[in-house]
């Protein structure tokens, strides 16, 4: 379900994901999400995320969820209590594959930016056994299967 699998993620009722290398910033000169490469950001020479910024970021690790399979994001409670948030979608639908989570990331503080870094923990799947296989997966009905990068909005 998870490429690359580190038994060192794993915890007792949910497995840690990491930062991957690209992010999506606003720009002032368009209403369109930019590319910024952060493959050469490290924990020592972060990207700041500054007060009341937006990113869209994606893990490192790839999901391929099996159609009885669910999944819950959430951040590590070491991060939120960082001044990290995470907006809204964090739901993965079973039948969710080949792609890398991406992410709505905001910070919260007000005076100081927070470090944004390749294969820094980020947050943790929680992963839910459908009692029954749902008849349509979502390989059949979802729009970012095989994405391994940061995924703006279709529908904008």
């Amino acid at each position: 379900m998870v490429v690359p699998y580190c038994h060192d993620q794993l915890n007792p009722a949910s497995y840690d994901v990491r930062l991957g290398d690209e992010i999506m910033i606003e720009s002032a000169a368009s209403t369109q999400f930019v590319r910024a490469p952060l493959h050469k950001f490290t924990k020592e020479n972060p990207w700041p995320l500054g007060p009341g910024q937006f990113c869209l970021a994606c893990t490192e690790e790839i999901f391929n969820m099996p159609r009885d399979v669910a999944g819950q994001f959430a951040l590590k409670s070491s991060r939120g209590r960082e001044g990290y948030s995470h907006a809204l979608s964090a739901y993965i639908d079973p039948g969710f594959y080949g792609s890398r989570l991406t992410l709505e990331l905001h910070n919260l503080r007000q005076l100081h930016p927070i470090p944004l870094y390749p294969g820094m923990l980020i947050g943790q799947i929680v992963f839910l056994r459908m009692d029954k296989t749902p008849m349509i997966g979502y390989e059949v009905k979802g729009h970012y299967n095989k994405n391994l990068t940061v995924m703006p909005s279709f529908h904008s």
